[in-house]
């Protein structure tokens, strides 16, 4: 690794520019706003930079048996789960209005 001249010249570079930099007092945000004037950064909130995705379907199960009418936008309801240890899955599935 000690021979590799490029790593050499990049560690060189790398110093000079700090150095450089360190002599007039600019900060490496300074110096991509000068030769970038369009580069925006990434957001500093971290709110922000999440995407938002599509927001999930409501969905209503009605039990032939009892009538009742489960609606949920997710498969993690309480009866919803129980109606699926009793009668099966795919039954349920069915059960979809």
């Amino acid at each position: 690794m000690k021979n590799d001249s490029g790593l050499k010249r990049e560690i060189e570079f790398e110093t000079k520019l700090q150095e450089l930099l360190a002599e007039y007092n600019v900060g490496l945000k300074q110096v991509i706003a000068i030769l970038d004037p369009h580069y925006r950064a990434a957001p500093t909130s971290s709110a922000s930079a999440i995407k938002s995705r599509k927001p999930r379907e409501l969905k209503r199960y009605k039990n032939p048996h009892s009538g009742e009418v489960v609606e949920t936008k997710g498969g993690n309801h309480r009866t919803l789960k129980a109606w699926k240890q009793e009668f099966g899955g795919d039954t349920v599935e069915n059960w979809l209005e």
